[in-house]
């Protein structure tokens, strides 16, 4: 009996929180991932500088592709309408289980290829490549499967930002590990820094295991439970057996998915907005250590630069918690202008007061990357709003969640490419000043709170500090300007967003209907 209490407190946790969990097991390894992976082959396997470059470069493309092409291997089948039906087929509850099984698989896979990663296998430019590609390979499945998951677990706004509410407290929470992993990181000694790897990897592996057999129980016992004790938030996909995926279905193929996607005006306007947020957001994370140093280094101490860098991994999550409760209060359209409205006239003011008022710098810095990550947080339930409307305007059998995420990071992730090439050109033209020619520079990435190049000339400093200044503050105040054009073209908000809902909801319906009578 006493093994029983343990198994039945587990069984009583919130779906919510069981969905959270996963964002935790992800993010523990992540952020480690993040940090160190660049200074352990650089400083500890001594790669070669073409190997580097080779393998950044594959890694880039491969990065770029694999959403698109995961999503469609996952969700092809239940892209084409409904026209005639079979008694072959998948049903909602279905399609979710299978996506769970799918992180069951994929997690305890993304730990063992971040294992990959601390102990040195095969020449260093070799396991470079494979191990990036590897890791990337299994992040993207899980995150894919992960973020559809929200939009098949819960279709109200409210439930939706309750998910995702639990995911930005377990992110914050496997964001300690950052600040964990400065007690164990030792380039001298490396050993140490290997079994924290370990134990983290071991951790998110059996944590997936775990979760995942939870969410599967949720999910059986919902089908043999017509009250629907606790399955989705909203207990959308209880009686809910449409089925999807039917032999006798008109096939889609890739390109009359994309010519549909195409004429999907708000996708489109959104996607636009989220390159320059997904540019704004890693723009700040490779020149947040260049702006403390050059802007902030005479005044603040290194082990504050430290503590400031693993805080900004974990404040972006629990800011996030306050804008959530937003969400529910005011809709996630509102929050996100607000929070533009808010990048502008920041940016506006900081301008405005100079480099020199220290204390109000400090707070932009600091503010900036915050609110800027957050944002990229709440989007993900506008991509859920996407899929419903996605699924009504093309009278899909099933709502392709994976595939739709997958399309958005397609067209969105070149901002992260054009982040740290755009920001050096655009130092180097106000200052001259070439970070590629110092001798010395500290990977973004790196362990290092910021770069160590050789100290400029006297004349040379004040002109660099204004030009990091300048890029500090022109760069969000243009990020602003363009996604406030962009954002006020999106219409899937208010009235509009209300219908599509309910048209989803009443196709599940209608479809239940049929199916049932058949």
């Amino acid at each position: 009996m006493g093994l029983d209490r343990p198994q039945a407190w587990l069984l009583g946790l919130p779906t919510a929180a069981v969905y959270g969990s996963l964002a935790l097991f992800t993010t523990i390894l992540h952020n480690v991932f993040l940090l160190y992976y660049v200074d352990t082959f650089v400083s500890v396997y001594k790669i070669n500088k073409m190997a580097f470059w080779v393998g950044e470069t594959v890694f880039l493309l491969w990065n770029s592709l694999n959403d698109p092409l995961f999503g469609w291997l996952s969700d092809r089948q239940f892209l084409s309408s409904q026209h005639r039906r079979s008694g072959a087929g998948l049903s909602s509850r279905a399609v979710v289980l299978a996506r769970v099984r799918a992180l069951g698989w994929h997690g305890p896979l993304l730990a063992l290829s971040f294992l990959a990663f601390w102990v040195p296998w095969a020449p260093a430019g070799l396991q470079f490549l494979l191990c990036l590609c590897l890791y990337d390979g299994f992040l993207t499945l899980v995150d894919l499967h992960h973020h559809a998951l929200l939009a098949d677990l819960a279709l109200s706004a409210h439930d939706r930002t309750h998910l995702n509410f639990y995911c930005s407290l377990f992110s914050a929470a496997g964001s300690l590990s950052v600040f964990a992993s400065y007690a164990f990181w030792n380039k001298e000694d490396f050993s140490s820094f290997r079994a924290f790897c370990v134990t983290l990897a071991v951790s998110s592996g059996l944590g997936f295991l775990g979760a995942t057999r939870l969410l599967r129980r949720r999910v059986e016992a919902a089908r043999r439970d017509p009250g629907c004790s606790g399955l989705a938030v909203d207990c959308g996909l209880c009686g809910e057996e449409l089925l999807v995926g039917s032999e006798e279905a008109d096939s889609i193929t890739l390109g009359q998915y994309l010519r549909q996607l195409a004429r999907h005006r708000n996708f489109l306007w959104f996607v636009s907005m989220d390159l320059v947020q997904v540019f704004h957001c890693h723009f700040n994370s490779n020149f947040f250590p260049l702006f403390l140093e050059h802007l902030l280094s005479d005044h603040i101490s290194l082990s504050t630069g430290s503590i400031l860098l693993g805080l900004s991994y974990v404040a972006p999550h629990l800011n996030n918690l306050y804008f959530l409760s937003l969400c529910r209060r005011w809709g996630v359209y509102a929050v996100v202008r607000g929070l533009f409205l808010l990048k502008l006239g920041l940016s506006l003011l900081m301008l405005l007061a100079g480099p020199d008022h220290l204390s109000l710098l400090c707070l932009f810095i600091a503010s900036n990357r915050v609110f800027t990550e957050g944002t990229c947080k709440l989007l993900t339930l506008v991509v859920t709003d996407l899929v419903d409307e996605d699924l009504v305007l093309n009278h899909r059998k099933q709502a392709a969640s994976a595939l739709l995420f997958g399309m958005v990071a397609l067209v969105t992730k070149p901002g992260q490419t054009f982040a740290p090439l755009l920001g050096t050109w655009l130092l180097c033209f106000y200052t001259g000043h070439d970070l590629f020619q110092q001798s010395l520079i500290t990977p973004v990435g790196s362990a290092h709170p910021w770069p160590e190049p050789p100290a400029p000339a006297p004349a040379q400093a004040p002109m660099l500090r204004q030009g990091c200044f300048y890029l500090l503050v022109l760069v969000p105040i243009t990020c602003a300007l363009l996604q406030l054009f962009t954002w006020s073209q999106f219409t899937l908000h208010g009235r509009r967003l209300h219908m599509v809902k309910a048209q989803r909801q009443n196709l599940s319906q209608a479809q239940t209907l049929d199916v049932k009578m058949v």
